[in-house]
C-alpha cells in the first residue's frame, strides 16, 4: 500500500499532497479477531515497520523476530477488553475522511510555514490503552483505542484510573491536534544539555501548542504559555515559526 501511495504522490506537487491515514488497523483487526494467516502475512511484509513498532514499542510483548511472537501477539489480544476495544475502534473509525481532511490542512500549513519540513506517513493501529500517538521513522502511528470518546464504557473501569481531564481529550477531535503536536515535538525537542524547570518545560510545550493552534486554524489550546508565545510573536513579526521553535531561551517569552 505504501508503494501505491508513493506512486500517486510523485505526480502531485508538495502543495497538493494529501495526508491520508493508512488503515493498518484493519489488517491488524482481521488477524486478531479471526486469526487470518494472510492478514498476518500482510502485517509482516507490507507493514514491517508498523508491526515492529506495535509489538516492541507499544505492546512491549517481545521482539518481532522471536519465533513465538505471532502466538504471543494473538494471545495478548484474546483478552475480552481488548477484543471489545478492537470492535469499538473499527466501528467508530469505519470512516476517517474528516481526519484526513484536517491532517492535510494542518500539514499544508506546516509545510508552508516551516520550509523543508518532511510530511510523515500517518497510519492507524490498535494498542492496549497505553499510548495515544507514536512518532518515529518519519511516521505517526495513531492508537485508535485511546480515542473512543470520554463516555466510552471501557474507559470507566477503575483499573485504568483515567482522570476527568484525561477523558476529555480521549476523543476523535483530539487525534489531529495530537498528531501535529507530537510530530512537532519530535522535530523541536526540549533541550537535553541542561535541567529544565517546570516553567521552562511548560513554555516549551506552549510554543508547540501555539503552532498547533495556527495549523488547525482555531484556538484549541489557551493557556498562559500559549498566550506568552502569542505576545512574543506579535513583538517579533518578522520571526519565522522555525526560529521561534528553535529559541530555547525561555526568558524571552516571559517579557511583556
Amino acid at each position: 500500500m505504501f508503494g501505491c501511495i508513493s506512486c500517486e504522490w510523485q505526480f502531485l506537487s508538495e502543495e497538493d499532497r494529501e495526508v491520508a491515514v493508512d488503515r493498518y488497523d484493519r489488517i491488524q483487526s482481521l488477524y486478531l479477531t479471526t486469526g487470518d494467516f494472510s492478514a498476518l502475512q500482510q502485517m509482516n511484509t507490507v507493514y514491517p515497520m508498523q508491526t515492529r513498532t506495535l509489538i516492541e514499542d507499544v505492546l512491549h510483548i517481545g521482539k518481532v523476530d522471536d519465533q513465538q511472537i505471532n502466538t504471543k501477539f494473538l494471545r495478548f489480544f484474546q483478552d475480552s477488553t481488548l477484543q471489545a476495544l478492537i470492535t469499538e475502534a473499527e466501528q467508530q473509525y469505519a470512516n476517517m475522511d474528516d481526519i484526513n481532511r484536517d491532517l492535510t490542512k494542518s500539514f499544508k500549513y506546516l509545510r508552508e510555514s516551516i520550509p523543508g519540513i518532511e510530511i510523515p506517513e500517518v497510519y492507524a493501529q490498535i494498542g492496549s490503552l497505553d499510548q495515544s500517538v507514536i512518532v518515529g521513522n518519519n511516521s505517526i502511528g495513531i492508537c485508535l483505542d485511546k480515542y473512543l470518546g470520554s463516555d466510552c464504557p471501557l474507559y470507566q473501569n477503575p483499573l485504568y484510573g483515567y482522570s476527568k481531564g484525561q477523558l476529555q481529550v480521549m476523543n476523535r477531535h483530539n487525534i489531529v491536534p495530537d498528531c501535529v503536536g507530537f510530530y512537532l515535538l519530535s522535530l523541536y525537542p526540549m533541550p537535553q544539555d541542561r535541567a529544565l524547570s517546570q516553567q521552562e518545560r511548560d513554555t516549551h510545550i506552549g510554543k508547540i501548542l501555539w503552532v498547533v493552534n495556527q495549523a488547525l486554524g482555531k484556538q484549541l489550546y489557551n493557556s498562559i504559555y500559549t498566550r506568552m508565545v502569542e505576545r512574543y510573536m506579535k513583538r517579533h513579526k518578522n520571526l519565522t515559526i522555525d526560529q521561534m521553535l528553535r529559541n530555547n531561551n525561555y526568558t524571552d517569552f516571559r517579557k511583556n
